[in-house]
């Protein structure tokens, strides 16, 4: 199929596309992460975990110049279901069957279950990035789909949604920033590997100007009461006999992986769930993404009882790190706050990293200096009345967002004037 300039093809699968020319197009966005890396979305597809058996049809969208160069692309999947997104309509959904109408199949322009703000539409320019969302949007109407999602977007992406006239929707999010801003900026927008660390004590740290010296320059940044409450909490641990390692890439065994593994399917089937992400994707990550994996793991007498998982990576010339994953054989109290927010943080801060990204929802993060960021989706429609109806609801749902977002500021857990 053509489309001015373009060829168009829709393929089935990531693997049906160049890994460097994915990647080539990845690079020259404004906002690249790991997670849109040809081996990340390849890896979702060989495990299984986002296939038609899953209810993750691929159809990945692609844009080619004559000479046969990829001009734009974007990963885009048929859903017959809404879980894994983080961007909820289930209310959608349900006023469609409520009305005998068709909700599922949809589609998503996404990376599946990671709600990590990022370029989706990956462009070589404007133009093509808006011939891309045509293309896309004519998939889903020669399809006949109730709808387009694209979640997450980066501003570029969100910006051409705009003008090609999709809804959009604001969600929060909790991010951590290397010598935070105040709450209401941020609304506009260590040892060697491997080794052993006390609680509160890091090591070897890299000053890089402006940001924080060490975890104890970071807690002074923070209220009295946020300060003390962090304090307690990382001592309960200690007291509990629980010490943290972490490794990164290689230096993750395979005996890591498979423990980490057990911890995360445990998080899952605790809730009643089986885990979205098979244990070969993961193998398949420890393959071809090493670089971008940081494991933690608390042990108590020289056994493994908890650990998370955290990705690291550039994005936007930024050193960023990401909250994914967690898990834990045994309870002990505030061991989740220590091995998901202060051993990364300590970690990021003696390593120089800019941001740690905790990830969807979370109220609590914000008493562990987390600070409310918004995150954006753009929507499409099929059905006017529907449309019409969504529109009305997202103006008094961002309105909302506003009101919450108010609020937050009022919680702030930075110190006052910082």
């Amino acid at each position: 199929m053509s489309k001015g300039n373009y060829v168009i093809r829709v393929l089935d699968s990531p693997l049906q596309i160049d890994a460097a020319a994915w990647n080539g197009l990845l690079a020259l966005q404004a906002h690249p992460t790991p997670f849109m890396q040809h081996a990340y979305l390849a890896a979702l597809q060989r495990s299984g975990s986002a296939t038609p058996a899953s209810g993750w049809t691929p159809r990945f969208v692609t844009l080619w110049h004559a000479d046969g160069a990829l001009q734009a692309a974007c990963p885009l999947y048929f859903k017959s279901h809404s879980r894994g997104e983080y961007v909820f309509d289930w209310s959608w959904a349900d006023a469609y069957q409520r009305h005998g109408l068709r909700y599922y199949p949809k589609a998503v322009v996404a990376v599946p279950f990671t709600p990590v703000p990022g370029s989706r539409l990956l462009a070589r320019d404007d133009a093509a990035r808006s011939a891309l969302l045509e293309a896309v949007l004519a998939l889903c109407r020669d399809q006949a789909l109730s709808s387009l999602h694209l979640l997450f977007g980066s501003a570029t992406d969100i910006d051409a949604c705009r003008h090609a006239g999709l809804l959009l929707r604001h969600t929060v999010q909790f991010h951590w920033t290397n010598r935070a801003p105040t709450l209401a900026a941020s609304r506009a927008a260590l040892p060697p590997e491997g080794a052993r660390f006390a609680l509160g004590r890091p090591g070897g740290e890299t000053r890089t100007p402006g940001h924080y010296r060490d975890f104890d320059d970071f807690l002074a940044a923070l209220s009295q009461d946020k300060r003390k409450k962090i304090r307690q909490e990382r001592r309960k641990v200690m007291e509990a006999g629980v010490t943290l390692r972490h490794a990164r890439g290689a230096e993750i065994s395979p005996q890591d992986w498979d423990f980490f593994y057990r911890c995360y399917e445990r998080t899952y089937l605790e809730h009643g769930n089986p885990p979205y992400l098979s244990r070969s994707f993961f193998d398949d990550l420890a393959r071809t993404q090493a670089q971008h994996w940081l494991l933690f793991v608390a042990e108590r007498q020289s056994r493994p009882i908890a650990s998370s998982l955290i990705a690291v990576g550039d994005a936007g010339g930024d050193k960023v790190a990401w909250g994914r994953y967690w898990g834990a054989l045994e309870r002990v109290d505030c061991l989740h706050f220590e091995a998901c927010y202060y051993s990364p943080l300590q970690w990021c801060i003696a390593n120089g990293y800019q941001r740690f990204e905790g990830g969807a929802q979370g109220e609590h993060k914000l008493a562990r200096a987390l600070l409310p960021v918004r995150a954006d989706s753009a929507h499409w429609l099929a059905h006017p009345d529907f449309a019409q109806a969504v529109e009305h609801f997202l103006a008094r749902e961002g309105q909302g967002m506003a009101d919450y977002l108010d609020e937050l500021e009022q919680h702030t857990p930075l110190r006052r004037g910082d």
